[in-house]
């Protein structure tokens, strides 16, 4: 008799999302929801007015104490000792060979008070390595994971829909930062961060106002058109701002350097850190010969690229392999990420297909990201 796999967490908004008729999915241990109705609407929801989003199944992990910093700098490839109070930084923990086990976004709240996000996925696996690596530092790491909800609003009319629920000064308030205020009456770190490629916040509050802010923020965004978004568009929106997921781009077998992001792995700061030297061998390796490149895909047709699919020369050779691909609601056709032989790497290059089930469908080879949004 095998044990029945467990139940899926739910976030403290589940009854809203069934509620408003929601598809869920058994994400990363966590029930969630996939789409509201159709993804494209609420794509393009995003793009040009606004989308809400329960992103509550990610993993805050708190790290305090004198030595905070200097136990985030010895366990993380950045250095966030030099991180300003308020401000948020994107990085990586590797394992000892420089592999990936997860990327984070750390916010900075205090002197001595940083809070680590991680992804659903890996939040054990990010929580025990750190709890591990502060060993031997006045500092304390703390799983916060049932002490916040999250939500994000995205889009170019968010700053406008959050302005008249909260008191904070967010004409002042710079991407990738944060500051404490209100929401609803609810305190609230706001943050300007996101995962879509637009302008939007991400607040972190207690569980038990999550149902509050929600509705709010639902009120105050119908004038301009805000709507609940499901995970599913969150994909295709982070996928056309060339933006990496773990497990498609980022894995163990991936360095930084391998995925085009060396620029957050900070050799300049003091002591070690953990996977250093395989980091430095990976960045001289870099420095001379790139075994793989990650570009951006174009399709000439309809065919939707997959993860795993192989991306091929006219006579069927391999050159890689999609890493992530969907249909671009933006762009109007399908698109894919992938890692390429970098003699197959720059844009414009011909003569690049991938095999979608014994056919070679052609592809044009573009740099990333696909969209970027006017600033």
């Amino acid at each position: 008799m095998t044990d029945a796999p467990p139940t899926p967490r739910r976030t403290a908004l589940d009854a809203r999302h069934r509620a408003l008729g929601a598809t869920m999915t058994d994400f990363a241990g966590w029930d969630m929801p996939l789409r509201y109705g159709s993804e494209r609407d609420e794509h393009t929801a995003v793009r040009t007015r606004a989308g809400l989003f329960d992103l509550s199944h990610m993993g805050e992990i708190a790290l305090t104490g004198p030595q905070a910093a200097d136990a985030l700098d010895h366990a993380l490839v950045g250095r966030l000792s030099a991180l300003a109070v308020g401000r948020a930084r994107y990085t990586m923990i590797c394992d000892d060979e420089g592999g990936i086990l997860d990327d984070l976004i750390v916010y900075r709240l205090g002197d001595e008070d940083f809070l680590v996000v991680a992804n659903a996925a890996n939040a054990q696996v990010v929580l025990d390595a750190l709890t591990e690596r502060a060993s031997g530092f006045e500092a304390t790491v703390r799983d916060d994971r049932d002490a916040y909800a999250l939500l994000a609003v995205q889009g170019p009319e968010s700053a406008g829909i959050l302005k008249s629920l909260t008191d904070a000064d967010l004409d002042g308030l710079k991407y990738y930062a944060g500051l404490p205020g209100t929401v609803a009456g609810v305190p609230a770190m706001i943050a300007r961060t996101g995962y879509t490629g637009e302008d939007g916040f991400e607040l972190f509050l207690a569980p038990d106002d999550a149902e509050r802010v929600w509705e709010a923020l639902t009120e105050a965004g119908a004038p301009v058109g805000l709507v609940p978004c499901g995970l599913s568009c969150r994909d295709t929106l982070r996928l056309e701002a060339g933006m990496p997921l773990y497990g498609h781009e980022l894995t163990t077998d991936t360095t930084p350097f391998d995925a085009g992001l060396g620029r957050v792995v900070k050799f300049d700061k003091p002591g070690g850190f953990v996977g250093r030297e395989a980091l430095e061998a990976a960045s001289r390796r870099a420095d001379t010969v790139t075994p793989r490149t990650l570009v951006g895909l174009v399709a000439s047709g309809r065919r939707v690229p997959r993860a795993g699919y192989s991306v091929v020369t006219a006579d069927g050779s391999s050159i890689g392999q999609v890493t992530s691909g969907a249909p671009a609601p933006t762009l109007g056709r399908p698109i894919a990420m992938a890692y390429v032989d970098p003699a197959y790497a720059a844009p414009g290059t011909e003569g690049v297909f991938v095999d979608i089930r014994g056919t070679r469908e052609p592809y044009e080879v573009v740099a990333l990201p696909f969209y970027k949004r006017e600033r």
